[in-house]
C-alpha cells in the first residue's frame, strides 16, 4: 500500500465514520424526542397522561423544537471540540500532560530521542514534530496528533523514554510517523470531536438529573408529583450511557485495523522487526503495560501507540498484545513476554553515552547515481524504507553544528530561514545583503550571513531537511513574526523582480507549513481532478517544469509532451508556449488548486512532474529539490534519497 491509497483508505474510513456519526445521532435524537413526549404524556394535566396522540398533535412545535435542539446541541459540541483542536497536536499533548522537550535539552535520554524524531522527519519528507514527554506516566505508549504533518505533535510517555532502548523508541516513533503519513492523525483529531459531540448529552442528562431532585421534592411537598423534568434528565442519562456505547463502538471499530498497517510501516521503516517487537513484548512484560494513570485515556485510547486504557472486546482500541508481537514474530508465546522494572533505566542511560555527540562535518553527502524512474518516485511518497532512514540519519549528522543549532534556536531559526532563501548563485546576493541589514539590523544580518557562508560550503539536499528541522523552533515565536517571515523571505526572493522556480517552490514550504499557525481553521478543500481548473493547473506547472529543466524549446516540448502522456486523455490537447516569463503569483494559485487534488489526482500529477525532470535521463541535486519541493507544496512528503542516493 503506497502513501496515495493508504490517504483514500484514511477517507474511506472517515466517510465511514461519519455515516456511523450520523446514524447514532439520529438514533439519539429519535430517543430524546421519545422521551419528551412520553415525559409530556405522563404529567399533562389536560390528558391524564392517556391519550399520547392527540398530545403528539397539540406538542408537535415543541417536539419539533426538542429534536432540532438536540441536533444543535450534538453538532454544536463537535464543532466546539474540533475547533479546540485546531490549533494543533501541541494542544492534545498538554492537555494530557505533556512537557515539550526544549530547544536547549541535556538530558541524553531526551536528545536521543529528539535525534530518532529528526531522522525519521528528515527520512519521510515532513517537517519535525514537535516533541512532548508526558512526564507522570510510567507506562509504555506514545501517540501522534495533528491535523497534518506541519501541526503535528508526538508525546511519549516517561517509561518509553526510560524503558526502550534506540532501536525499540524507533521502531514506536516509526510506527507513530506512519499514523502522520497515512492520514490517520487526522482522522483520529476528528474521531476526538465526533465523540465528544455524541457522549456530551449524557453530561446534559446527569445535570438536569440533579436539578430535578430538587425539582420533585418541591413539588412533592406542594401535592403535584414529580416533575417531567426528572424523568427527562433520567432518559438524558440513559440516553447518554448509549451514546458512550456507539462513540467506544465506533472508535474501536475505527483504531483496531489501523494499528495493524501502522506496525507494517514501521517494520518498512527500520527492516528489521525486533525493535518495534521487543517494545511490544515489554509492555507485556511490565507491570504498568501501556496503561495511561494521570492523563484521562478515553478520549486520546484511539490515538495511543498502545492500549491506554484496560477496556477489551468490543470496545478494544487495539488488536490484543500478543496478536501483534505474533504478526512480527511468529514463533512468539504468552509465556515468553520478559520481565520488565524501572532498574532498565540504567540500562537505558548507559547506552545512551554518546548520544548527544555528532561528528564533524567532512565530505558530507554528495553526489547520485541515475535518476530513479517516474514510478519509484511516486512509490517513495510518504513510504521511506531503512536505507533512507539511515541516509537521514547520515545528512542529519553531517550538518554543521552552527547551523544544527540554529535550526533549534527559536531566534536564530528565524534568521536561517532568511539565509535558506538568499540566492546560492550569486546573482542578487548584495542586494538580498542589503535588505537584511536594512530589516534585521546589523547584528542579526551578520549571522545571516555568517549562516548563508556555511549553507555555501555544502549540499542543496541540505536545505529543506535544515527547514524541517527549524520548524518546531519557528512555530514558537508570535505569529506576527511569522508574517513577518513570510513577508521578508517574499522579499529576498522577490529582490530583483525575477523569482527562480525553485526559490520559489522552497519559499512555498516555508509559507505552507508555517500556515496553520497563522490560520489554525485553513484546511484544503479536495476536489477532483476532472474538473476543468485544476487540470489546466497541472498542465501549466508541467510545462513550467519542463521550460525551466530543459535547454532549449525543442527539449522543454518534447519533455512536456512526454509528462503529459503519463495523464493520458485525461490532459487533453494542450499547446506547449515557450514564453520565458515565469509567474510566481500565477504559480501560487496553482499550487493552491493543485493541493485541493484528491489522491488519485495527486499521484497523476507527481508521476508526471517526475517524468518531465527527468526526461534526458540526468538528475541535478537542484532538479532533486526542486522535485521535493513541488512535493512538498502539495503535501506529498518526499524522502530526501528518493531521488539521490549516496554513492558507495
Amino acid at each position: 500500500m503506497n502513501f496515495f491509497e493508504a490517504q483514500d483508505r484514511a477517507r474511506r474510513s472517515t466517510r465511514r465514520l461519519v455515516v456511523l456519526y450520523l446514524l447514532a445521532t439520529a438514533s439519539i435524537i429519535v430517543g430524546v424526542t421519545l422521551i419528551i413526549t412520553l415525559a409530556l404524556a405522563g404529567f399533562s394535566s389536560s390528558t391524564g397522561g392517556s391519550a399520547l396522540l392527540p398530545l403528539i398533535e397539540q406538542q408537535a412545535p415543541l417536539i419539533a423544537g426538542v429534536a432540532i435542539l438536540t441536533t444543535l446541541v450534538i453538532a454544536g459540541a463537535t464543532l466546539f471540540k474540533t475547533s479546540m483542536l485546531s490549533a494543533g497536536g501541541g494542544r492534545v499533548a498538554r492537555d494530557l500532560g505533556g512537557t515539550l522537550i526544549s530547544t536547549d535539552v541535556q538530558d541524553p535520554l531526551r536528545q536521543r530521542l529528539r535525534n530518532v524524531v529528526e531522522e525519521i522527519a528528515i527520512a519521510s519528507g515532513v517537517p519535525v514534530p514537535e516533541i512532548y514527554v508526558l512526564e507522570q506516566e510510567n507506562g509504555i505508549n506514545a501517540f501522534a496528533a495533528g491535523f497534518a504533518p506541519a501541526d503535528a505533535a508526538i508525546a511519549v510517555t516517561r517509561g518509553t523514554l526510560e524503558l526502550l532502548d534506540r532501536d525499540e523508541l524507533q521502531g514506536v516513533i516509526a510506527h507513530e510517523f506512519s499514523h502522520i503519513l497515512n492520514g490517520d492523525m487526522r482522522l483520529n483529531i476528528r474521531l476526538m470531536g465526533v465523540l465528544f459531540g455524541i457522549m456530551v448529552l449524557g453530561l446534559i442528562g446527569r445535570i438536569v438529573l440533579r436539578g430535578g431532585r430538587y425539582s420533585a421534592f418541591a413539588a412533592s411537598r406542594r401535592n403535584r408529583g414529580a416533575p417531567a423534568v426528572l424523568i427527562i434528565g433520567l432518559g438524558l442519562t440513559i440516553l447518554g450511557a448509549i451514546g458512550v456505547f456507539f462513540a467506544r463502538v465506533i472508535k474501536a471499530s475505527v483504531s483496531r485495523q489501523r494499528e495493524y498497517l501502522a506496525d507494517a510501516s514501521a517494520v518498512q521503516f527500520t527492516r528489521q522487526t525486533a525493535g518495534l517487537a521487543n517494545a511490544l513484548k515489554k509492555i507485556g512484560g511490565y507491570d504498568a503495560g501501556s496503561y495511561l494513570q494521570a492523563a484521562d485515556p478515553e478520549e486520546v485510547s484511539h490515538m495511543l501507540f498502545g492500549t491506554g486504557s484496560r477496556l477489551s472486546g468490543l470496545f478494544a482500541t487495539h488488536p490484543p498484545l500478543t496478536d501483534r508481537i505474533q504478526a512480527l514474530d511468529p514463533g512468539f508465546r504468552a509465556a515468553d513476554y520478559p520481565v520488565v522494572d524501572l532498574r532498565s533505566t540504567r540500562v537505558a542511560r548507559e547506552s545512551m553515552q554518546t548520544e548527544h555527540q555528532r561528528p564533524a562535518v567532512t565530505s558530507g553527502i554528495a553526489g547520485a547515481t541515475a535518476a530513479p524512474s517516474p514510478e519509484a518516485v511516486v512509490e517513495s511518497v510518504g513510504n521511506p524504507d531503512q536505507q533512507q532512514v539511515e541516509f537521514a540519519a547520515r545528512l542529519r549528522a553531517t550538518i554543521p553544528d552552527v547551523l544544527y543549532d540554529a535550526a533549534h534556536s527559536s531566534e536564530l531559526a528565524f534568521l536561517l530561514s532568511v539565509a535558506l532563501v538568499m540566492d546560492r548563485s550569486g546573482r542578487v546576493l548584495d542586494r538580498q545583503v542589503s535588505l537584511a541589514h536594512e530589516q534585521l539590523g546589523e547584528q542579526r544580518a551578520r549571522l545571516v550571513e555568517r549562516y548563508f557562508a556555511e549553507l555555501a560550503e555544502i549540499d542543496t539536499m541540505y536545505r529543506l531537511p535544515l527547514l524541517e528541522i527549524a520548524f518546531p523552533a519557528l512555530k514558537r515565536r508570535p505569529p506576527p513574526q511569522l508574517g513577518y517571515l513570510i513577508e521578508l523571505a517574499g522579499r529576498m526572493i522577490d529582490v530583483d523582480g525575477d523569482i527562480d522556480l525553485y526559490e520559489f517552490c522552497f519559499y512555498r514550504v516555508l509559507v505552507s507549513s508555517l500556515q496553520h499557525v497563522l490560520d489554525p481553521t485553513h484546511r484544503p478543500r479536495r476536489r477532483r481532478a476532472a474538473r476543468k481548473p485544476v487540470r489546466e493547473a497541472a498542465i501549466e506547472l508541467i510545462r513550467i517544469v519542463a521550460h525551466h529543466g530543459q535547454d532549449g524549446d525543442a527539449a522543454g516540448e518534447t519533455a512536456f509532451r512526454a509528462g503529459l502522456a503519463t495523464f493520458g486523455d485525461w490532459a487533453g490537447a494542450a499547446a506547449y508556449e515557450t514564453d520565458s516569463d515565469f509567474s510566481a503569483f500565477k504559480l501560487d494559485k496553482q499550487l493552491d488548486m493543485l493541493i485541493a487534488l484528491n489522491a488519485e489526482g495527486r499521484q497523476m500529477l507527481i508521476k508526471a512532474v517526475s517524468t518531465t525532470i527527468m526526461f534526458d535521463g540526468t538528475l541535478t541535486t537542484t532538479e532533486a529539490e526542486l522535485m521535493r519541493a513541488i512535493c512538498a507544496s502539495l503535501e506529498c512528503p518526499l524522502p530526501p534519497s528518493a531521488m539521490l542516493r549516496p554513492n558507495p
